[in-house]
């Protein structure tokens, strides 16, 4: 059984989430303020936290900085609506995605379920005559995508992306020219039969471009086919 901490100020937030961790078998640890949270997490540390980043005493930004000098917990932001600088931040110090308020518990609880299993498949012990194949690095072009160590390059820039940002990638990037609908892409991102609209994945999509583009102004490689969806494109 999982344990999830949850760090907000907000009183309803860790309230009403906390309910609906435990209904789904997590157990869930709460607290209200950075600097009581980060003691208890230092020294007994969940399988996953998610933190505000909008904090008195400790913001969530400081509170996950200092986590990550002593565990490598995952962790899920939670920010205000398009912040982009916190999502850029916060992505940079190591946290492994963010959601934006106000939010749907279910598409919170499916982020953390997709963070689990992916951290869960990588710490998992391998016997050598049993062991199963990694999964195999995706190249395509500039693009270099490492699924087993969630690492992604263009042109040998790092590129660093949220779990939900990779998975849309890596499915278009390994069949190029190919295209997505955006069914299919809400079918891949988002698991447990989370219901998620068409602007969730066009939000996504736009980004992708906006990361790749910082490294690289001319990148073109994601293409809309409107009415249709999106395809990565053959160089």
């Amino acid at each position: 059984m999982a344990s999830i901490a949850l760090v907000d100020d907000d009183r309803n937030i860790l309230t009403s989430v906390s309910i609906a961790l435990k209904s789904e078998g997590f157990t869930v640890r709460v607290y209200s303020d950075g600097e009581t949270a980060l003691k208890a997490l230092a020294e007994n540390p969940p399988d996953l936290a998610v933190l505000d980043i909008k904090m008195p005493r400790m913001d969530g930004m400081e509170l996950l900085r200092r986590l990550r000098e002593r565990t490598a917990v995952p962790v899920i932001f939670l920010t205000s609506k398009d912040d982009e600088l916190d999502e850029a931040l916060g992505l940079a110090m190591g946290a492994d995605d963010y959601i934006t308020k106000p939010f749907s518990q279910r598409l919170l609880i499916a982020r953390i379920r997709a963070i689990l299993r992916r951290t869960e498949a990588r710490a998992e012990p391998e016997a050598p005559d049993e062991a199963q194949p990694a999964a195999e690095p995706i190249v395509r072009g500039r693009l270099s995508m490492d699924p087993a160590r969630h690492r992604v390059s263009w042109n040998g820039q790092d590129v660093v992306l949220t779990v939900t940002e990779f998975l849309l990638l890596e499915v278009l990037a390994q069949r190029p020219g190919f295209v997505k609908t955006r069914d299919q892409l809400m079918d891949t991102a988002y698991q447990d039969d989370v219901y998620v609209d068409d602007r969730t994945i066009d939000s996504h999509i736009k980004r992708l471009r906006r990361k790749f583009r910082a490294v690289d102004p001319e990148f073109k490689a994601i293409e809309t086919l409107y009415g249709v969806g999106y395809r990565f494109a053959e160089e």
